[in-house]
């Protein structure tokens, strides 16, 4: 095919495999690797070009990324002209003689689930209008890169995709339905792009904290919701961090610290502070920070931070700035340990997911005697007592 006109989209005049600059046999070794590097399956050229266009950067999706989702209607003409030039490779037209690049079948399939349905939509679509609409509508939606592939990120340097990011989802949170409703009407308001608040998590360990927020992303993935996390170490680069973040602006990003306390001496909370408000720049609209903690005050205090014979000429200026971190995050949201009814109903309930039923005597004694044995009551007390007693079965 000659690709020459093509406009927004002339990276793809650097892949030989579609200008005819390699032979068929290196052609096909090149699709091959491409397909069980990435899960491709069905006619190679067509699937292998979706996956190009969904995740390389051209102008069409880096507008998108930056205008929070709007296209001027010129852009637009100019990407149905490009797809007009690719719509046989994309209608599957596009055949090889080595049959089986036709119909492909990888050894594991692609765990990419916003390219799996453009690739189910592209599917029902003849039309160059279309198809430009649909790839469109996907950059809006999921982004494109890894911010369309992944859900999480870490931080080095820029934000790194995590590849295996826990599947867990609110349903699977057993107990503490007044938090997730409390978290779920945030984020909800976040993604829909209404006044939403900076939430601290704080309370008993175990009790599902850290989980909560992990499975916001999976509930609001296709809504746009990403996560990135960070470490307390990580706290001097926030201003990095929410200006990388501000170049996505279709999306919405958490950025969450997990188990999070400062002693006195330590100065990062002071970038979290400036980050969460009163800082010069101003936090990115499509950025919130979620952070879990143990410890109410996030900052340590001790009984002689109270005492009136601290040395500390300004004893209540101190106080302040010891509670000041915790009063700018606009949700607080608490976890108690669960009573012991609440202890037993989250083991019966985990187990009767994995189809089995105690009864009543069984289970109070075996998980009160896990619990004895263990760091007292929680939800991770409960999932490690069903871990052990699926085991012995």
């Amino acid at each position: 095919m000659n690709l020459q006109g093509l406009i927004v989209c002339r990276n793809l005049l650097d892949e030989d495999i579609f200008t005819g600059a390699a032979d068929k046999f290196d052609t096909a070794a090149k699709l091959i690797e491409r397909a069980e590097r990435l899960g491709l399956s069905g006619n190679l050229f067509r699937a292998y070009l979706i996956y190009l266009l969904a995740h390389e950067p051209n102008l069409i999706s880096t507008t998108i990324e930056s205008s929070g989702g709007v296209i001027g209607e010129s852009l637009r003409e100019v990407f149905k002209h490009d797809v007009e030039i690719l719509l046989p490779i994309l209608r599957g037209e596009l055949w090889s003689d080595l049959k089986i690049l036709d119909i492909y079948k990888p050894t594991a399939a692609s765990n990419d689930d916003a390219l799996s349905e453009l690739l189910r939509r592209l599917d029902k679509l003849t039309t160059a209008e279309e198809i430009a609409d649909a790839f469109i509508e996907h950059w809006r939606r999921f982004g494109y890169g890894d911010i369309a592939t992944y859900r999480a990120f870490r931080w080095d340097k820029n934000i790194i995709g995590i590849r295996h990011f826990e599947t867990i989802r609110l349903d699977d949170l057993i107990g503490y339905a007044h938090q997730k409703d409390l978290l779920t009407g945030n984020t909800t308001a976040f993604v829909d792009g209404k006044p939403a608040n900076n939430v601290l998590l704080v309370g008993a360990r175990g009790t599902g904290k850290s989980s909560g927020v992990k499975a916001l992303v999976n509930e609001y993935y296709s809504q746009g919701l990403r996560l990135v996390q960070i470490t307390k170490p990580q706290l001097k680069f926030l201003p990095e961090i929410m200006e990388t973040l501000r170049r996505f602006m279709s999306k919405r990003f958490i950025v969450f610290l997990d188990d999070l306390s400062f002693e006195e001496s330590e100065g990062e909370y002071k970038h979290l502070k400036s980050a969460i408000e009163g800082g010069v720049e101003s936090r990115p609209e499509n950025v919130l920070i979620y952070a879990t903690s143990n410890r109410r005050h996030l900052i340590r205090e001790t009984w002689r931070d109270r005492d009136e014979g601290h040395e500390e000429l300004y004893r209540d200026d101190s106080l302040n700035e010891t509670i000041s971190l915790s009063d700018r995050f606009g949700l607080i949201i608490h976890y108690y340990a669960p009573t012991q009814a609440e202890y037993l109903e989250i083991i019966r309930s985990m187990l009767r997911r994995r189809g089995i039923e105690l009864d009543a005597e069984t289970l109070r004694l075996e998980g009160l005697r896990w619990e004895m044995s263990h760091s007292g009551r929680n939800g991770r007390t409960a999932q490690q007592f069903v871990n052990y007693y699926l085991g012995q079965r």
